[in-house]
């Protein structure tokens, strides 16, 4: 009988890291460790061979970087990889997510404590992701549109608040950060909306994330505070340690709110929690955009945007890299347009 079991090789140049993760699986019914690599030369050489199905992957290596290794596997290989890496190295990490990497894994330094119970539960949870995942596939991000940087910075000259004729609330996960750098290089100046981000995301990341979206094209894109105004062609990504919400003001105002996630809240950021609140104050003029992700958030604040007058859009199975998050809102009824990740871009650049 032919073993199904998923095929892990680890690669890190700590011997000590590689022994950590690879014990995470020992004895596992549905992963084996098939080897360990020390840098990228070696891990090329075992993944031609060996033919795994994922890797975990530290960039900071000799010989051969995470990121000339991710190049060439991106390229010839069908492996996932899953990044492995330290807090100092956010800015890396989203550059892996760019080249092709599945997701990351946060570490507090640069081993992996004895006591990282947590992030030994998180490295199990996305390795077993890759075996459940269906028609999972490669997905290039275009490249930066540095003119179209170009141009919002000449145009921008913090004019008075102007009410978003639209509020668009995305919720996101596993795959989210590639597709969210996809919808905003697509962004145009012309916008009449305000885009606000749920993406689940460990705390610390997500100003980076902010940083290199605002980078992408004609929004202005920054991690959320609290107190600022949802104004037309801005955007905000909700900190990971917290929910975002919008509140009413005078004069049509929209103000951001963030706030402690409650013991009712499963997933931190809440795309449940954003898209209620959006929908109560927006009503009619609500975008709920589910994207790919691990998990159902999103349904009941999807139910409510709904109610209240609002659309939903789902990303297609076709382009979600894990349609848990958009297959649920489907399954659920409480999606309006269903579309592919291309799709969903023009849609919200046409707004």
């Amino acid at each position: 009988m032919k073993d199904e079991r998923l095929r892990l090789l680890v690669v890190d140049d700590s011997a000590y890291n590689r022994r950590v993760i690879a014990e995470i699986f020992d004895g596992h019914p549905d992963v084996e460790v098939v080897g360990k690599a020390a840098d990228g030369e070696e891990a090329l050489r075992l993944v031609g061979t060996l033919k795994p199905d994922v890797l975990t992957l530290d960039l900071e290596m000799p010989k051969m970087d995470g990121f000339t290794f991710l190049r060439i596997v991106m390229s010839r290989f069908p492996a996932q990889v899953i990044v492995v890496s330290s807090y100092a190295q956010r800015e890396n990490v989203f550059k892996a997510l760019e080249l092709g990497a599945l997701d990351f894994v946060a570490k507090p330094s640069q081993n992996i404590g004895d006591d990282a119970h947590n992030l030994r539960e998180e490295v199990l949870q996305k390795v077993l992701l890759v075996k459940s995942m269906q028609n999972a596939r490669k997905r290039s991000v275009p490249p930066v549109d540095g003119a179209a940087s170009v141009r919002r910075m000449a145009t921008e000259s913090r004019p008075p608040y102007v009410a978003p004729k639209h509020v668009v609330a995305v919720g996101a996960s596993t795959g989210g950060p590639a597709a969210l750098l996809e919808i905003f290089s697509k962004l145009r100046p012309t916008s009449n909306a305000s885009i606000l981000v749920a993406q689940h995301m460990p705390d610390k990341f997500t100003r980076t994330f902010a940083e290199r979206l605002d980078k992408r094209g004609a929004f202005r894109v920054t991690e959320a505070t609290g107190g600022e105004l949802a104004a037309r062609r801005s955007a905000f990504v909700c900190p990971g340690s917290q929910c975002l919400e919008i509140s009413a003001g005078v004069d049509n105002e929209m103000k951001l709110e963030l706030v402690a996630p409650s013991p009712q809240d499963a997933y931190v950021p809440s795309a449940n929690r954003l898209f209620a609140s959006v929908a109560k104050v927006a009503k009619e003029r609500a975008i709920a955009v589910i994207l790919t992700g691990m998990g159902d958030d999103g349904v009941e604040g999807a139910r409510i945007v709904k109610a209240n007058g609002g659309l939903v859009i789902a990303e297609s199975h076709e382009t979600a890299v894990v349609n848990g998050m958009p297959g649920a809102a489907i399954k659920a009824g409480v999606v309006d347009e269903v579309l592919t990740l291309p799709e969903i871009a023009e849609r919200l650049a046409t707004l």
